[in-house]
């Protein structure tokens, strides 16, 4: 029913802009023509549709919140004494009964109490969406012949829209701001559940990860160790061999596709390059599992070194293959951006042109640069999959790329996998890693801000 009641709003939207615009085209034909009125005929057609979908989305809302309630709230009620629930699991299951012979389902050892039950709701349901029907085109009704009384060839139609569309805008900037808000404060209560449970000292310089309960009270990490810093190692050390991949690679070919490649050259070799972001990542993982890491090994063993079967070094590499559009199209865009005058003044001084990319093209687009490398990084430090089937679980302190670590987001994965306790230190502790991440992009987003704005002033 709420299907329809949408497609409702969407039909009486387009009836009252017909009908406003045309009521706005009459007004014009008597006055001698639109340059005689306020507002041009569509925006008495878009007022017109304001004023009719308005209170039906209201009333959509208002509905959604409280019929549910009082249609289950009546099915409760026409239970029998005997059957009626005392408790929030025996409601919960009564009430998944009830909703089951209401949609028609079987339940074959059901007592009559509990089908009787389940025909209240039904009847009520029926009510509720027909109540829903009949309210929202009764207002849309009255929402219509309420604005179009006020129509005439002065009347601001294209200020009352143009506010409407004002508190609209506001207000999605407002979900998106209040979303982050919200993040933010549910990661960060969840991680002060921990530190209540666990020292904050002990979590981000303890030297030892174990975060899974022990079977006996002899082993380490009976209670569990949250000593982070193995992860932070781990996260930093694959981030660090992906940027030394996918740094210079993606900002040499951003150089070459701006500066020297020719337009044919450059329509083919972009392309390619953008195809790459659009990979799944854990294609990338399997191509890191099979092909990257057995190389590295087998590579590692002619040469006499040990070399896990799981490495940072696969991961980071496949991961620095996989972030390379993320440098390259950015850096490529932003470099294309610098004003020819630049390169043309260089040009006019006697330099060359690697003399000019490198001591005028570079510093002028280096706010940019340093954005798309900060993405870049970001992305590194945000990816699992790659790491999860090249890289390992293991939280290990080390910076060998050629051992097995993991990361901060494979571990958040790990602890949230499965049934969990959210009492348990065990599965806050994801929490709190998610928050030290979230501040470390915070920081990172914080640099490449400073340095834009450091630079920008410079070129502009």
């Amino acid at each position: 029913m709420t299907f329809i009641y949408i497609l409702g709003i969407a039909l009486v939207a387009i009836g009252a802009y017909v009908a406003g615009r045309q009521r706005g085209l009459t007004f014009a034909v008597a006055g001698g023509g639109a340059a005689r009125m306020h507002s041009l005929p569509s925006y008495h057609g878009f007022y017109l549709a304001v004023a009719a979908i308005a209170p039906m989305l209201l009333w959509l809302f208002a509905w959604q919140a409280v019929a549910p309630k009082l249609v289950e709230a009546q099915a409760i009620a026409a239970l029998p004494a005997d059957l009626a629930p005392t408790d929030p699991l025996t409601y919960g299951a009564r009430l998944r009964e009830i909703t089951t012979l209401a949609q028609g389902g079987q339940i074959p050892d059901a007592a009559p109490g509990v089908r009787a039950a389940g025909e209240t709701l039904a009847t009520w349901t029926m009510v509720a969406d027909w109540t829903l029907l009949v309210g929202g085109f009764a207002l849309a009704l009255l929402g219509f012949f309420w604005a179009a009384r006020q129509l005439s060839p002065a009347f601001r139609a294209r200020n009352r829209v143009e506010k409407v569309v004002g508190v609209l805008l506001l207000a999605c900037s407002a979900v998106a701001v209040l979303t982050t808000v919200g993040i933010v404060f549910s990661v960060l209560f969840e991680t002060l559940r921990f530190f209540s449970k666990y020292p904050w000292y002990d979590f981000l310089f303890g030297l030892q990860w174990s975060p899974q309960t022990a079977i006996r009270a002899d082993q380490v990490g009976a209670s569990g160790t949250f000593g982070a810093v193995p992860l932070f190692a781990g996260t930093t050390l694959i981030m660090l061999i992906a940027m030394l991949v996918a740094g210079p690679i993606g900002l040499f070919s951003a150089i070459y596709m701006a500066e020297y490649a020719s337009p044919r050259v450059r329509s083919i070799v972009k392309p390619v390059l953008e195809v790459l972001a659009g990979v799944p990542t854990v294609v990338f993982g399997f191509f890191a599992a099979l092909t990257v890491a057995p190389f590295i090994r087998a590579t590692g063993e002619t040469l006499g070194l040990h070399v896990a079967s799981e490495s940072a070094l696969a991961a980071g590499l496949v991961m620095g293959v996989m972030i390379i559009p993320f440098v390259s199209s950015l850096s490529d865009d932003v470099i294309n951006a610098v004003p020819q005058s630049l390169r043309d003044g260089s040009y006019g001084m006697g330099a060359t042109k690697s003399e000019t990319i490198k001591k005028v093209i570079l510093p002028a687009a280096l706010p940019g640069i340093v954005s798309a490398f900060m993405l870049a990084i970001s992305r590194a430090v945000g990816e699992t999959m790659i790491v999860v089937m090249a890289a390992g679980l293991a939280g290990n302190l080390t910076f060998n790329p050629l051992e097995a670590v993991t990361t901060v987001t494979v571990q958040i994965k790990t602890l949230l996998v499965g049934d969990q306790e959210f009492d348990s230190p065990k599965t806050l502790s994801a929490f709190a890693l998610g928050f030290v991440l979230f501040f470390f992009t915070l920081v990172l987003n914080f640099i490449a801000l400073r340095i834009v704005q450091k630079y920008r002033e410079q070129y502009d």
